[in-house]
């Protein structure tokens, strides 16, 4: 093909495969050419012209650059008696196009049955990794991940019988998806023994058999409540690296159904514990919610091992394999037992990689001076959390004392929105764009938190030009300060 200035990065990319690793190292901005999502939209419509100008380089430089290294590439190829073949793959696209189809009427009212028919033509050809896919091209498309989830059931159900033909996951012990794997069997047991309790629930003949299947009820909920550290790690610690693999949309759709879970489960213990005195009625309306509850548990289980887990070994690399189960166990595990280790200590922290300076040196800092070593002990024990997010709203770094939210060093380097929920990025996005702005410096908010009192407070940070460097985020457990009353002036122990 002709490379000229109007030519268009994808066009130049499906001309000459090799070229994509190129651009990804030729500039930082490039590096989106990672995400196939922006890969299928933006790259399709850029010319090399509007790149030039995204990385700073004038467009002469970047076409006599880029003919540089076609030039060279054919010279090798001839030279091993061997040539690069366009990648083109127009029957994914096909199927790509027919599922979002799909999805559409379904969104649009259509019922499962009515597109059965359509689904069945391709479902021969479709693994989870498209299924992913598809559901990211939707979001990237315009589709609010929010609606996404809500009929996600549904997608789940279309695809049911080509998820079934999927081999199960297998890996060895200690690798991040054994440990997840395990909880799944875990979280199924439970669910069994609360559906058991239900029953008694439903069949209890006088007082006694009621209070003594609501005492099962509630322990079993209480043990369904640590559910909580599966989807925390999995939100903090697989979810970032899938992120940096271009995977977003399902993350997104994942993390509100996790949270509806969450929500639900809560409301269960609640009512289960204000359920002995209710009538009848309102003990069968408990039963009804809190069988749709354990039944979308089930179905995250399902949503994980056909979907989330086979798309994750696709595209996840051994070494950040082995950075997530470093960090696994700094938010834990439910039910089970810290796993073994798995891969090296060299990926065990994230940024660990830089190079420190000798640990006597110094840094200045507006008042005195520190090490390296005494910084890293002053953020080890300061009594609060505190994340720093650039300004580019990527997480730079957070302290490792006294925390209130989790952590774990996976979110070095993830945009800040994909470390909320959905339900609460707009609030970021809300806060981000008045520091920005400069209208705002600071914003505040504090919660009840499981009997704690989190105080929460957001800081524009701005250099001595007052240009905008980013965000400090300070969390601070405020349960004992709000507590004292009057004065302590003498040391107690």
């Amino acid at each position: 093909m002709t490379v000229s200035e109007e030519t268009k990065i994808r066009d130049l990319i499906e001309a000459y495969p090799y070229l994509g690793d190129w651009l990804v190292d030729y500039a930082p901005e490039f590096k989106k050419l990672r995400n196939p999502v922006l890969y299928e939209t933006v790259a399709r419509a850029a010319t090399l012209e509007a790149a030039a100008s995204l990385a700073g380089v004038s467009v002469e430089r970047l076409l006599d650059d880029i003919r540089t290294q076609i030039a060279q590439h054919e010279i090798a190829s001839e030279e091993a008696g061997g040539g690069a073949a366009p990648v083109d793959d127009p029957e994914r696209e096909r199927r790509q196009e027919s599922l979002k189809s799909i999805i559409r009427r379904l969104h649009d009212g259509a019922s499962v049955d009515d597109v059965k028919a359509e689904f069945d033509a391709i479902s021969a050809e479709v693994d989870s990794a498209e299924i992913a896919a598809m559901e990211q091209a939707l979001i990237a498309e315009g589709m609010p991940p929010e609606e996404v989830q809500t009929l996600c059931d549904v997608h789940v159900s279309v695809f049911k019988e080509t998820l079934e033909e999927e081999p199960d996951v297998h890996v060895e012990d200690g690798h991040p998806i054994a440990a997840y794997l395990s909880e799944n069997e875990a979280a199924g047991e439970i669910v069994t023994a609360a559906r058991r309790a239900l029953d008694g629930l439903d069949s209890a003949g006088d007082e006694a058999a009621r209070a003594a299947a609501l005492d099962d009820l509630d322990r079993e909920l209480e043990r369904l409540g640590g559910i909580d550290v599966h989807y925390t790690r999995k939100e903090n610690q697989l979810f970032p690296v899938l992120e940096t693999r271009g995977v977003e949309g399902p993350t997104k759709v994942m993390w509100g159904l996790d949270d509806d879970i969450r929500a639900r489960l809560k409301e269960a213990r609640a009512a289960v514990a204000s359920a002995g005195d209710a009538e009848d009625d309102a003990v069968g309306a408990l039963s009804a919610e809190l069988l749709e509850t354990l039944g979308m548990v089930e179905d995250m289980v399902y949503k994980e091992e056909k979907i989330l887990f086979p798309t994750a070994l696709q595209v996840v690399s051994d070494e950040e394999w082995a950075a997530i189960a470093a960090g696994d166990a700094e938010i834990g595990y439910a039910w089970i037992e810290t796993p073994p280790a798995w891969g090296t200590d060299a990926t065990s922290k994230a940024g660990a990689a830089s190079e420190a300076p000798d640990g006597t040196a110094t840094f200045p800092l507006t008042t005195g001076r520190l090490s390296l070593e005494q910084l890293d002990i002053l953020f080890q024990t300061i009594p609060f959390d505190l994340t720093y997010v650039d300004e580019d709203d990527r997480v730079l770094f957070y302290s490792e004392g006294e925390r209130v939210f989790p952590r774990s060093p996976a979110v070095i380097g993830r945009e800040v929105r994909n470390c909320h929920p959905p339900k609460s990025v707009d609030k970021v996005e809300a806060i981000l764009a008045e520091f920005k702005a400069g209208s705002q410096d600071e914003a505040e908010f504090w919660i009840e938190l499981s009997g704690r009192f989190a105080h929460i407070r957001y800081y524009a940070l701005r250099d001595a030009d007052g240009t905008y460097r980013g965000c400090l985020e300070v969390v601070q457990d405020a349960t004992h300060v709000r507590s004292l009353t009057g004065e302590r002036r003498l040391l107690d122990w």
